[in-house]
């Protein structure tokens, strides 16, 4: 694929510095990179690649010479703004409910109907994240036995509902294990401790008793399969989790289908994995597994050689990592109001280390709340970190740990300081992508 210049709507949210992130862990072609937002992220900027780029405010000539704009903005943006962009020459990848049955726009999921993209004029709709990950497996059972009828049960993380929602509920959690009454902003009723079957926040219901994200899942998987019989039920819930979306799903075929048979084409499927197979097969936990898969364990020896097995693959596949032929980083300044920031890690590493150094009279930095630890070593001057609204002056040669559970801060003291500061991936989406 050619260099293609690439917009991405939304870019200071959190599913556009996703966006980011993936482009550049996937290594894709991005000639240049336009981070667009609206108003209220004027004099912003995003990393991406190493490099600090400016967010510019969207506008109706903002897609002028780009070729793939990808939006998360919402669905008023995505329908004010699209057709400027498709206007313009430019291929839109919408991630909001607006376009998404309109019948002149592909609703595409690459694994299940790729080829709707060639009917294209322009934009491309992706579906509800909930239709996503159900379509994928229905799919294959539907082409060799015809699904006649859908139940399905979902349990959607807090992420789903924007970074506000993530952190009212860390903020509730730590009220409730702190005796305290938890406050709600965004959801109708707490959410640490607790599932609420209603999504979206705010006017879910409709008069069929259904929320609008049950319904988009009706609809949407429909036009993603093209069958218009298939009877969908579903029921979606919000659960206390930062990320990763589940699902239960009974299937109804007009064809017997026995769960071999099931098996077999789920594992014949790109974007499946049965995790229980694998689990059988190298003698590892499914949890143990499904841990690995999403980076939330490592994997040690014990684990590694069976599951290279398992896998049909060897243990240097299994481990391969882009080699760095560099060993020295030569980390380059990026700037911001009051606050200057060097890499000193490679992208994409575990942990990312960063030197800061922050002028005192930088703008009050807004509290974050996140999970894992952060640590910090002040190289010179004095800065003062605030933990849950308690403050610690530290100094130069001293250093701190603290849980990123609990909203923090740091500023200088009275003169410019330069600190060290070590994050873990949570640490470093929270604090570097903003």
């Amino acid at each position: 694929m050619s260099q293609k210049v690439v917009a991405v709507a939304g870019a200071t949210g959190m599913v556009g510095r996703q966006m980011l992130h993936v482009l550049e862990e996937r290594n894709f072609p991005v000639k240049s990179l336009k981070p667009l937002a609206s108003d209220r992220s004027r004099g912003k900027s995003v990393t991406f690649k190493g490099e600090e780029i400016p967010v510019e405010v969207m506008t109706e000539t903002s897609f002028k010479g780009v070729d793939i704009a990808l939006f998360s903005a919402g669905g008023g943006t995505s329908k004010h703004f699209a057709p400027f962009a498709a206007k313009d020459g430019c291929v839109v990848v919408d991630n909001s409910s607006a376009w998404r049955m309109d019948p002149k726009v592909p609703l595409v999921v690459p694994e299940v109907n790729g080829a709707d993209i060639a009917w294209h004029e322009g934009i491309i709709a992706n579906p509800n994240c909930s239709t996503i990950q159900m379509v994928v497996v229905l799919k294959p059972l539907h082409d060799a036995a015809t699904i006649t009828r859908v139940v399905v049960s979902t349990y959607q993380a807090v992420s789903g509902a924007g970074k506000a929602a993530v952190d009212e509920m860390y903020a509730q959690t730590r009220a409730v294990l702190a005796g305290e009454e938890p406050v709600c902003h965004i959801f109708p009723h707490p959410i640490a401790f607790n599932c609420i079957p209603q999504i979206p926040q705010s006017n879910a219901f409709g008069d069929n008793g259904y929320t609008s994200e049950e319904m988009k899942m009706v609809y949407e998987t429909r036009k993603i399969i093209g069958d218009e019989t298939i009877q969908v039920c579903p029921t979606c819930v919000r659960v206390p989790v930062d990320n990763c979306h589940s699902e239960s799903i009974l299937v109804e075929t007009e064809k017997k289908l026995s769960v071999d048979d099931a098996r077999r084409l789920f594992a014949a499927t790109p974007g499946i994995i049965v995790v229980d197979d694998l689990a059988a097969k190298t003698g590892v936990g499914a949890s143990t597994i499904s841990r690995i898969e999403t980076g939330r364990r490592t994997i040690s020896f014990d684990v590694l050689v069976p599951l290279a097995r398992g896998l049909d693959v060897s243990v240097d596949e299994l481990i391969a990592n882009d080699r760095h032929d560099e060993v020295v980083i030569r980390p380059e300044p990026h700037h911001s109001p009051g606050m200057t920031v060097w890499t000193l890690s490679r992208p994409g590493s575990a942990m990312q280390a960063v030197k800061m150094r922050i002028e005192p009279d930088a703008p009050d930095p807004e509290p974050q709340v996140h999970p894992g630890h952060d640590f910090m070593f002040v190289l010179d001057g004095t800065v003062r970190l605030t933990l849950g609204g308690v403050d610690h002056v530290v100094s130069a040669g001293e250093s701190a740990e603290f849980s990123t559970m609990t909203p923090h801060a740091v500023v200088a003291v009275d003169r410019p300081a330069e600190v060290l500061m070590i994050f873990d991936r949570d640490g470093a989406l929270a604090h570097l992508h903003d």
